[in-house]
This record gives structure tokens, sequence and C-alpha cells, in this order.
């Protein structure tokens, strides 16, 4: 912290604002946040600069600002304590600004929408942004009529539950109602063959240690890229779809995959994505590794420190480690420790895999630069085989 921020800042004299966002969401399993105790010792060699922090308050974060050289220069703002008609007035301008464009984009579309429609919308988001922006999304299509999805949405039941209360966990809530929506409108036959591919794409977007591209989620699934790609646009409302195929697919808001992966929000098993998806995609990664993992693979000259080779990247690059391959050699054990079920196909798999690939998974990972990644690996694989096979 001293090299990123405050020599840097110091040395320039500047003032500014720096900007952290989802403090909560950062892996930090320490009593207090590592974060805050950090910034709390540096800060005052920097008092032009100010920080903007945003989270939900969980523990280890309330009481990192309550201490001593934080809590003085800290001023604490509860955007629960806003009041609601101030929240429910952004909103409806929201809304309303919002479908204006939609209808001038669609070449007007008279009479829409009814300021009734407004009102409706405001009432079922609740106070909460993220469903005004999730209908917005869903509206904006290329070939569909904006009205008749906007009919659509006033037809699904409507909640005054509290949404989410934290992590809009709350079962049948508008929120939950209209991601079902945007599901069932984009893929309203139910075939079990069709459901079963729809579950397993997005089983790769939300369940996957690290965001993974549509080129990687076709190779990791089995699927064609242009099936894939296909799928995702049904859905790209609820998404991060860059155009880019090679770009990371994201979830545009953690509530998604909080709905899919809870079968008391998504009630449709259509679409609800069981924790035994994880064993799958730990089975994927270990057929991936099993079919590409060979010796030498970027064709670096024996002996030679990974230091020591001129641009690595390049000739990582060049040498073409897929993207589901680098993921998968990084990430298997981590969904084959949340699979609290032992199959003979896991078992099989991971003892071909150590027998067989296990020299060339550390080379590609000591290329990568995450050989660490192995210990970690072989410790938890060892404590998930002790708890679930003996």
């Amino acid at each position: 912290m001293q090299k990123l921020l405050v020599g840097p800042i110091q040395s320039a004299g500047i003032q500014t604002l720096i900007v952290i966002d989802a403090l909560d969401e950062c892996k930090d399993e320490d009593p207090e946040s590592i974060i805050l105790l950090v910034l709390g010792q540096l800060v005052s060699k920097i008092p032009g600069v100010k920080f903007f922090i945003t989270s939900q308050p969980e523990l280890h974060i309330t009481s990192g600002f309550h201490r001593p050289l934080l809590e003085a220069l800290t001023e604490v703002f509860v955007l629960h304590h806003v009041e609601p008609c101030a929240i429910n007035s952004d909103i409806h301008h929201f809304f309303k600004h919002g479908l204006l464009k939609l209808s001038q984009r669609h070449g007007g579309i008279e009479g829409w929408p009814t300021d009734e429609q407004i009102d409706s919308l405001c009432q079922r988001a609740a106070g909460f942004f993220i469903y005004a922006v999730a209908t917005l999304n869903f509206l904006d299509h290329k070939f569909q009529d904006p009205s008749d999805r906007l009919e659509m949405i006033m037809q699904s039941p409507e909640s005054t539950a509290h949404e989410a209360r934290v992590k809009l966990k709350a079962s049948y809530t508008s929120l939950d109602f209209l991601y079902m929506s945007i599901f069932q409108a984009a893929f309203p036959e139910n075939d079990a063959n069709d459901d079963a591919v729809v579950r397993s794409v997005l089983s790769a977007v939300v369940l996957a240690a690290n965001p993974l591209s549509q080129a990687a989620i076709a190779m990791l699934t089995g699927f064609r890229s242009g099936h894939v790609q296909c799928l995702l646009e049904l859905i790209q409302s609820l998404l991060i779809l860059p155009k880019d195929p090679n770009d990371p697919v994201q979830p545009f808001h953690r509530s998604f995959p909080d709905f899919i992966t809870d079968p008391t929000c998504c009630v449709n098993t259509q679409f609800y994505v069981h924790p035994h998806y994880h064993l799958k995609l730990a089975l994927n990664c270990l057929e991936i590794m099993g079919k590409l993992l060979k010796r030498n693979m970027c064709s670096i000259p024996d002996y030679t420190l990974n230091s020591k080779v001129e641009d690595l990247a390049e000739k990582i690059k060049e040498c073409g480690i897929p993207g589901a391959l680098e993921y998968g050699c990084r990430s298997w054990y981590k969904h084959l420790i949340v699979a609290k079920e032992e199959t003979v196909d896991v078992i099989t798999a991971l003892h071909h895999f150590l027998e067989g690939k296990f020299l060339f998974w550390l080379e590609v990972l000591s290329v990568i630069g995450a050989l660490g990644d192995a210990a970690h690996a072989l410790v938890a694989t060892m404590k998930w085989l002790n708890e679930v096979c003996l």
C-alpha cells in the first residue's frame, strides 16, 4: 500500500477521491477487514485523499471502522436510513425517463407507458434500483415490442415482501418473479434436454470461481460456441455479456446467482442450479485437463526458470493455453470440495488425472504463475476424500 498509494500520492501532491465499491465482496476471513486495518495506519499520511467505501454491514467491516485510527476520520451513511419517499421518487424518475427513451427507440408507442404502469412498477421495485434496472434491461429487446414485455411483468404476482434483507433472499419477492418472467420468456418450451443444457451453461456462469468467457464456457460444458452464445443472449438482461467471446461473462447483479441457486426463490426446477453442478464442473475440469495437458505445452527449454524467459506472457499466448484449461488447472478442486457426494465417476477421473497428468498440471501452473494453487488443491482434495470416502 505504501508503494501503490501513499508514495505516489505524496510525490504528486494531488487531492483526489478513491472509490472502493462492495468491500464486503472481498475474500477476507479475518475478524477485521485487512484493507481497513492498513488504511487506518496510512490514511493520516495522505490527508489530501478521501476514500468513498461501500459495503454491506458485515461484522468484520463495521468493527474495522470502529478502530480509533479510523473512527474519528469516518462519516458513516446508512443507505436504508434514506427516506422511502425520496428513493421512490428517484425510481419513478428513472422508470419514466428510461421508458420514454425506450419508446422513442421503437418509433414511439402511443400512450405508453401509462402513469398507472409506472406507479405499479415503482411499487413492485419496493425501493430497490436493481429491480428497476433489471426491468428496463428486460424490456429493451431488439425484436419484441416493449409494451408486450411490460404486460408480461404486469401479469406476474405482485409482492409486498421486503426485498432480500441484505442478500435478496426472501421467497416470492418481486425480483424473484421478474427473474422468473425473464426465464420463461426466453425459454417458453419445456424440453428436458434443453433444460439440462440451460442449467449446465448457467452453472458455469453463477458457480465459477472466476468469471469465464463464452468460449471457455463452451469448452468447459462441451457445447458448441454458437449454442452457448445464443443461449446467453436470450437472458442478456441478467448478464454483463461482452461482444468479444473471449471476455468474461458475469451476472449483472449478485442477486441473480442468489436467486437461481436457491430453491425457495427459483421454484421452477427447469432453471434451478442445484449444488451438484459443482461436481459436474469438477468433472468437466478434470476431463479438459486429461485431454489437453501435455509435457512442455509452451515449448520452454528444459531447466529454464520462468523468470528468465523473455516475454513469457507472449510465449503463453503463442502456445495457446485455452481459457477453459487454465481455469480447470486453477479451479477444479474448488468445485470438488463443495460437492458433498462421492461418485465413482469423479474418483475415477481424479485417479487418472493424478496418475497421468500431475506433472503436466504443475508445469502449467508454474508457467502461469499459480504454482501455489497446487498446494491448496492437494490439501483440500485430501480433506474432501477423508470426509466423503471414509
